[in-house]
């Protein structure tokens, strides 16, 4: 099992905070961090298609599975979306969720980490979330990305 590293859960978190309090896009707890997902599939879908997106989130929510084993109930449709959530909403607390939602984004940002290196990554994040304040990403290497 790889758990989602510190520095990871914390970027998660900061990209979850920015979507509640930056701009209000969720209107409940917990959903957040799913919706994070869904607002990164179709910039995915672009670089590696339908396909590929639907691969990364599978295994993204299989290791964060492995952490919090509720997660499973979640399955990756064809397109990539998320499918199961609306149940989960419905058994779990919202903090719960936010928490099971924090691993599923950080592990998702590893595997990205991972395939295509620290730099895309951050630009990607980047063009998702243009006003979100990440002036310093530590991934736990001793490099901190800057913004420019």
């Amino acid at each position: 099992m790889s758990r989602a590293t510190p520095q990871m859960l914390h970027f998660a978190r900061r990209l979850i905070d920015y979507e509640t309090n930056g701009n209000g896009a969720f209107e409940s707890p917990g959903r957040e961090a799913y919706g994070i997902c869904q607002k990164l599939r179709p910039h995915l879908a672009t670089l590696m298609g339908n396909g590929g997106v639907r691969g990364l989130f599978a295994r993204a929510l299989a290791l964060a599975s492995a952490e919090v084993p509720w997660l499973s109930a979640v399955h990756v449709k064809t397109d990539g979306s998320l499918e199961g959530m609306e149940e989960l909403h419905v058994k779990r607390d919202p903090g719960e969720l936010l928490e099971g939602g924090v691993v599923m984004v950080a592990q998702l940002l590893g595997l990205l980490v991972a395939f295509i290196g620290e730099n895309l990554t951050v630009s990607l994040v980047r063009d998702v979330w243009p006003n979100a304040r990440l002036t310093t990403v530590d991934f736990g290497n001793g490099v901190k990305n800057e913004k420019s």
